[in-house]
């Protein structure tokens, strides 16, 4: 199976911001400083993953 290098960032963002999204509703109220932990939880999760390489498939 080959993931791309976009497809595993992408979704390792959405998990993260989904994650700070259900913490930040846990009170049933979002603040402007949630808003920030989320953005920052998708893009750490976009560029943490992205940057680490997908592992190399070996000739079979």
């Amino acid at each position: 199976m080959k993931l791309s290098k976009y497809a595993k960032a992408i979704t390792a963002a959405t998990v993260a911001a989904g994650g700070a999204v259900s913490a930040a509703a846990a009170d049933g109220v979002v603040t402007s400083g949630e808003v920030w932990i989320i953005a920052g939880a998708f893009l750490g999760g976009l560029g943490f993953t992205w940057a680490v390489p997908n592992k190399r498939e070996t000739g079979a």
